[in-house]
């Protein structure tokens, strides 16, 4: 079994507020749940209108459709014109972990 993490620091658009914020925040959120079945949630810097931490995980038996599972993701972020992805942090956990 594998497990991947992504977390993905975002800032966003011509936003001036935190109802604004959630606007954009909220149906990425949806999307990379309904489109790649995978665990999403903004998991960081709630309090700041233009900043956004969003984790995704997923887990898979094989370590090759795990990666490229997370690729699609990044790359769909990525694509997100209404944001600007800063930086990605990418985790594995696998069986050899203890």
């Amino acid at each position: 079994m594998y497990a991947g993490t992504l977390s993905f620091d975002l800032l966003l658009g011509d936003v001036r507020s935190l109802k604004e914020k959630r606007s954009v925040v909220r149906p990425i959120v949806a999307e990379l749940h309904r489109k790649y079945a995978v665990s999403v949630a903004e998991v960081g810097d709630q309090d700041l209108y233009r900043r956004a931490t969003i984790g995704v995980a997923a887990v898979s038996g094989d370590a090759g459709h795990l990666t490229e599972l997370l690729d699609r993701c990044e790359r769909w972020v990525a694509a997100r014109p209404e944001v600007e992805l800063l930086s990605v942090r990418r985790r594995y956990h696998g069986d050899h972990d203890d």
